[in-house]
């Protein structure tokens, strides 16, 4: 049996929190919040402390705050030689003190308090600073999920900077679509089918090979009428940098 305690009460802590709660060979032992009724509704509240004059020792303590909180908070945990693992796809296995085993035990994916996950899909990303400490990470990670990476802190800042791209890039152009579709007096709902099947298609097929569009095709005649159409200084600068991008891109192939 692992035990594990959890600093944090944010979207990842609940979510781990839910999930480690229901995993075979874990033990939950505590949850850390500044507020206990963050916590009361996943939670007993003898497991919920907001003192770290309270927090005990355990296998694994994760840190999962914001990342500019998480060297404040990992200087704040009394222990020595305690292996401690923050959960941020951005930041060094060195922003944790170093009095402690350091580790990383990043969930990619985006989460959402309202929205339910099936952490058996969610790429876990490992990284230790002995071979020892990462077999237990590794047998928490499995616990809860089916695809374990191990991935070093310049490794994970690049895929965290991909993930960027790849989510919440994205998301802000489906939110500058709903705002052409809203100033044209029509519903975003029309474009969902066409959003599910390219999210669908590069499941199968690699970003390049799913490439479709008139910057694909190289139609500068489509692509000036979308300029000539679009009122948005914004709007127009996002389309011809995107273009020029993939226009680029087909030239290195």
């Amino acid at each position: 049996m692992i035990s594990i305690s959890i600093i944090g009460s944010g979207n990842v802590a609940q979510h781990l929190i839910t999930a480690l709660k229901k995993a075979e060979g874990i033990e939950l032992k505590q949850a850390m919040s500044r507020q206990e009724n963050s916590l009361s509704h996943l939670l007993d509240s003898k497991k919920i402390i907001t003192d770290y004059s309270k927090l005990q020792k355990a296998d694994v303590i994760i840190i999962a705050v914001s990342d500019n909180a998480i060297s404040e908070v990992s200087n704040q945990i009394q222990f020595e030689n305690q292996l401690i693992v923050h959960t941020s796809g951005s930041m060094s296995i060195d922003a944790l003190n170093d009095k402690n085993r350091k580790g990383v035990f990043y969930p990619l994916q985006t989460f959402s308090k309202s929205k339910e996950v099936d952490f058996k899909i969610i790429p876990i990303c490992l990284e230790a600073q002995n071979e020892n400490d990462f077999q237990t990470l590794e047998t928490v990670a499995k616990s809860i999920s089916n695809i374990i990476y191990k991935v070093d802190s310049e490794q994970r800042k690049a895929l965290h900077i991909a993930a960027i791209f790849v989510s919440n890039f994205v998301n802000h152009l489906y939110q500058i679509g709903n705002d052409i579709c809203i100033e044209n007096d029509l519903s975003f709902d029309i474009l969902k089918p066409l959003i599910q099947e390219t999210a669908n298609k590069i499941l199968r097929l690699s970003p390049n090979e799913a490439q479709t569009g008139p910057a694909k095709r190289k139609d500068t005649q489509i692509i000036n009428a979308h300029l000539n159409f679009l009122t948005d200084d914004n709007q127009k600068e996002i389309y011809k940098l995107l273009t020029k991008s993939i226009i680029d891109n087909g030239k290195k192939l």
